[in-house]
């Protein structure tokens, strides 16, 4: 047990985490019309907790959280449980909710020079992430994002070499691409985890609000772009009622 943790203290050196919690959780309404998604509870502890708790088990406890959606909730919550006993920072996007890559580039600051573990509030797994964290350091990519072979509606598109390439929609047929698809590509469902090199930041040519999928389809046809597959995982998307009764059974 030493051991293990010697090695994930050695992980944790200069990374930081980043919980993405500003959003509207409109998929979770009616809860989300008298409070943030952030504080939902599964077996009594809300989701950031359990995310807070989840980045602990790797020795990192150095996390940014954003808020905007019922924001003093959040900053109470965090504030009466002693931060959950990690060292937590609020990134508050006052005006509006600025999405996955504003709320990146907002707490820049508070993030640079530091390996960036960012995630999703409403998603649960037991995904390894000190197995991801080895990954990530040994293929030195921008970004690592975590996948699995799950039927979505969205999907990143890899190429033979296992790099970003592109995305779809499989209900609009939408997508998006560096260089025209040959149809060979492998689609993977996002989850909402990402390890990130802290160059990225002075790599993002986008303002104000904007998503972190227009940066990686900008940068994925100058930078490597990783997936880290974690099929075999316990993973959730808590972003709806039905959702909770599931995540309960799972977590």
């Amino acid at each position: 047990m030493e051991k293990n943790n010697i090695e994930m203290n050695s992980f944790s050196k200069g990374t930081k985490a980043m919980i993405l919690a500003a959003g509207l959780g409109t998929r979770l309404k009616p809860w989300t019309d008298q409070h943030p998604k952030a504080l939902a509870l599964v077996n009594g502890k809300p989701l950031l907790q359990r995310n807070i708790e989840y980045l602990q088990q790797y020795s990192i406890r150095d996390v940014v959280v954003n808020v905007h959606h019922f924001a003093e909730q959040v900053i109470s919550a965090i504030a009466d449980n002693n931060r959950w006993g990690s060292n937590v920072t609020i990134s508050h996007e006052a005006d509006e909710p600025l999405e996955t890559g504003g709320g990146l580039l907002k707490a820049a600051e508070m993030l640079k020079g530091n390996t960036v573990v960012l995630l999703n509030v409403d998603i649960l797994t037991d995904l390894n992430l000190e197995a991801m964290m080895q990954f990530h350091i040994d293929k030195k990519p921008l970004a690592t994002l975590a996948t699995t072979n799950r039927k979505t509606s969205r999907y990143f598109l890899f190429d033979n070499d296992n790099k970003l390439c592109g995305w779809k929609n499989e209900n609009t047929g939408e997508t998006k691409s560096s260089a025209p698809l040959s149809g060979n590509e492998t689609a993977k469902a996002f989850s909402g985890i990402h390890i990130i090199d802290p160059k990225i930041f002075s790599l993002i040519n986008q303002t104000g609000k904007f998503s972190i999928v227009d940066v990686y389809m900008e940068l994925m046809k100058t930078e490597t772009i990783l997936y880290f597959d974690h099929s075999e995982s316990k993973f959730i998307d808590v972003g709806k009622p039905e959702s909770i009764d599931k995540a309960e059974k799972m977590f």
